[in-house]
């Protein structure tokens, strides 16, 4: 929040239960759509020298780990597990976000299908806490890549 603010950019707070992990689950919740609600996920690249990247998804889609590769030049991508993943980030599953984790070295990419949306909802770095806030904003913040990276 502290991020959005200092860029002026207007959100508005969605909280829900902490216990929920899952985007599909908090959209439900939230009674949003699940194509609003992101989820951001670790992923790994197979090359020296590669940091993880985060990737933001929509809760009912499926995250594409060839089309990520594709889009980042390298032979492979995987998922990194739940313990690596909140090791790397320093965050909890659940709980990632790329708004928390700027200037920490990772690339940052978006599904192309957010751009259909004028808002999305995004974790705000803690489980229990989304921000709704302006897909072009999310963009121009995150110096997030826009990337066709999933599958419905």
């Amino acid at each position: 929040m502290l991020v959005l603010e200092g860029h002026g950019v207007p959100y508005t707070r969605a909280e829900y239960p902490d216990t929920l992990r899952d985007a599909e689950a908090v959209a439900d919740y939230l009674e949003v759509p699940p194509e609003t609600v992101y989820k951001t996920l670790v992923v790994e690249v197979a090359e020296p020298g590669h940091r993880p990247l985060l990737v933001l998804v929509a809760a009912n889609a499926v995250l594409d780990l060839k089309k990520v590769a594709a889009v980042r030049g390298v032979k492979k991508a995987a998922m990194a597990r739940h313990a690596d993943a909140e090791r790397l980030t320093g965050l909890q599953v659940g709980g990632i976000s790329a708004l928390a984790l700027l200037n920490r070295g990772f690339a940052i990419y978006i599904d192309e299908w957010a751009t259909l949306h004028d808002t999305i909802l995004i974790s705000a770095g803690q489980r229990g806490l989304n921000l709704r806030l302006a897909v072009d904003d999310l963009i121009r913040v995150t110096g997030a890549h826009v990337a066709d990276v999933s599958t419905d």
